[in-house]
């Protein structure tokens, strides 16, 4: 069963939206800010947490911060929707989805799952011996499936699991592009529908991660109108 954390200060969303994810199987904990999360998840994460962005105390944005700094754990933004900047910002700060305020609780479910096995994507069987689960070289480039792990010229990349599918394609055939749809494809599931800035703004959010480790980074590149490739150094 997998445990959901639901950070919102409207109480009518924390109980319905509990209701609903406990009615799907899911275990669920509420926090009506910031802060009561982030006390809570320096003592133990949940599997994934879904953050309003403007709350009291500490609002999403800061929690997300904060989170980014110590996990890759799956996070989907709830953001109003006059707030586009918001949108884009989160993606860049390493959110891995966002769902528009008002919302079908039957779409935030499906994004939950998606994410879920976006996850299970990642990690792989523990005894599998498919090409998903197998350590990748490329170049100065190492990625281990298996234990979630990202290293460039031998220092430690922490990515969201949203960050790692992605680069994982691209790295997979150097020198190939892969158009934008190509990659919302292997990052969401075929019913989640998200646009191009999405994809977008995780390669940017990417890239920055990549320049954490070395300032000269320039694997991944944009091929304007048409997508990304990764070119192996």
């Amino acid at each position: 069963m997998s445990k959901i954390a639901l950070v919102d200060d409207y109480r009518n969303i924390l109980t319905s939206v509990s209701m609903t994810l406990e009615a799907e199987g899911f275990e669920v904990e509420t926090y009506n800010d910031g802060q009561a999360a982030l006390d809570a998840f320096n003592k133990k994460l949940p599997d994934m947490a879904v953050l309003d962005i403007k709350m009291p105390r500490m609002d999403g944005m800061d929690l997300l911060q904060r989170l980014r700094q110590k996990t890759s754990m799956p996070v989907i933004f709830l953001t109003s929707k006059d707030d586009e900047i918001d949108e884009v910002l989160g993606l860049r700060m390493g959110a891995d989805d966002y769902v528009i305020k008002p919302f079908s609780q039957r779409l935030l479910v499906e994004r939950i799952r998606a994410l879920l096995r976006r996850q299970e994507a990642v990690a792989g069987d523990a005894t599998g011996a498919g090409p998903e689960t197998k350590v990748m070289v490329r170049g100065q480039l190492r990625m281990d499936p298996l234990r979630h792990a990202v290293t460039w010229k031998g220092v430690d990349v922490s990515l969201t699991v949203t960050e790692f599918l992605l680069l994982q394609a691209l790295a997979q055939r150097p020198g190939f592009v892969k158009s934008r749809d190509q990659l919302m494809d292997v990052a969401y599931d075929d019913q989640v529908y998200v646009d191009v800035r999405t994809i977008d703004s995780h390669i940017k959010r990417l890239r920055k991660k990549m320049r954490g480790a070395d300032e000269e980074f320039s694997a991944i590149e944009t091929l304007y109108g048409i997508g990304y490739r990764y070119n192996e150094e």
